[in-house]
């Protein structure tokens, strides 16, 4: 699931990395490049929750390997757009192949994760995705000026598909029909996993009353739409902020805009391993609110200090305190998610990352228009800093250890 998070984001990026390439090409303005970047956030947002229902329904064996296999193909296909309509279609595409991952991935935790590693798990999986940020940054901005842009979309499908068919020959749905687990391990799983130490009864089947009459759900949603509005801006139009506000070179630009997915990644290990160790003290709810509390606290505050900075280092030291700090709430996110879906966490994580990503759909056409109606770029940092500051308030009134009905 490390490797798969890192692929999403690899092909996730690569648009950002060729975005001066494409542009030139089709000759985009920045508004329609706007289009672009976020009409995958779209198409991600969209099928989430029909993603988690199908994982819940035929297992993240199948569903994984399916979806990985076809956005793989559309990442691929971005190479053999010809305008603007057909890059649209595309990227679409590429992003509703994307949603199954991770709430296919969700359902995976709930069935093979012991609820004390619950958090450190999350942290290590959701680190692939800024491990392959980052590197794919300089590394794309290599490959488009050598290899060209249509050439390196290729490269990154076929690796894909190689990811797809080991998954599926490898992985099993459940702990007790995987053929290399040894004995000892399958009863330390059986043992610790949500189902036996909650002592949980069947779960009912879910229905969209059930599900949109949680708070709980509620509150995961809009915190989620602003932890995304602010890590997306590094997936979209970090990389060209940067190379245009401080005159950097494509490579020199490409280097500073992989810190913060680095520092992310730092958030998600260091939030994973805070939610273990507050768990272990026996403080269910403590363990998800307090990292993700203090993580849009920083995220708020890389956003409005980043406004102060002169150089492109300091901005980038800032925006990475901001991305550590946002990336510090998808652990305890996801975590509640499946703390409180149970056998539905598919679809209940499917549904917060829905929202989550109409905050990733608003990032991307936000920049350029608030830049076009306002003449600067402040008033996006702002923005940013604001839902932050909302998504503190959102944690302070969830409660992970109640059920979907009973919050």
């Amino acid at each position: 699931m490390f490797l798969l998070s890192m692929l999403l984001y690899v092909d996730r990026v690569c648009i950002s990395s060729a975005k001066e390439s494409i542009a030139a090409d089709f000759k985009f303005t920045d508004t329609q490049m706007g289009w672009v970047l976020s009409i995958f956030a779209l198409g991600y947002a969209i099928f989430q929750v029909p993603s988690g229902i199908l994982a819940d329904r035929y297992g993240p064996r199948i569903i994984l390997t399916s979806v990985v296999s076809f956005w793989s193909i559309f990442t691929a296909l971005t190479a053999a757009a010809t305008g603007y309509i057909s890059m649209l279609i595309y990227r679409f595409l590429f992003g509703l192949g994307e949603a199954g991952a991770y709430p296919g991935c969700a359902r995976a935790v709930y069935s093979w994760i012991p609820m004390s590693e619950r958090g450190l798990v999350q942290g290590a999986m959701f680190s692939g995705a800024r491990f392959g940020a980052a590197f794919t940054l300089p590394l794309v901005a290599w490959m488009v000026g050598h290899l060209g842009w249509r050439w390196t979309f290729v490269i990154m499908g076929g690796i894909g598909v190689l990811w797809a068919v080991f998954w599926f020959f490898w992985f099993r749905d459940d702990p007790q029909t995987h053929p290399n687990l040894s004995e000892d391990e399958r009863k330390l799983i059986l043992t610790s996993r949500q189902q036996a130490v909650t002592g949980e009864a069947e779960t009912p089947p879910l229905t969209a009353h059930r599900l949109f009459a949680s708070r709980n759900v509620w509150l995961l949603m809009g915190q989620y739409f602003a932890s995304n509005f602010t890590f997306f801006f590094c997936l979209t139009w970090l990389f060209p902020y940067l190379k245009n506000r401080y005159s950097l070179g494509m490579v020199e630009a490409g280097f500073y805009a992989a810190l913060p997915p680095l520092a992310g990644a730092l958030g998600n290990w260091a939030a994973g391993a805070l939610i273990d160790v507050i768990y272990r003290r026996g403080k269910w709810t403590a363990s998800r609110r307090w990292p993700a509390m203090f993580g849009f606290f920083l995220a708020m505050s890389g956003l409005l200090v980043s406004l102060q900075m002169e150089t492109a280092l300091g901005a980038i030291i800032c925006l990475s305190i901001a991305v550590f700090g946002a990336d510090m709430t998808l652990s305890p996110s996801w975590s509640v998610c499946i703390d409180i879906g149970r056998k539905h966490s598919g679809t209940v994580s499917g549904t917060m990352n829905m929202a989550g990503n109409l905050g990733s759909f608003v990032t991307a056409l936000a920049f350029p228009y608030l830049v076009k109606w306002t003449g600067s770029h402040t008033a996006f940092f702002y923005v940013g800093a604001g839902l932050n500051f909302l998504a503190i308030v959102a944690w302070m009134l969830t409660r992970p250890d109640r059920k979907l009905e009973e919050y």
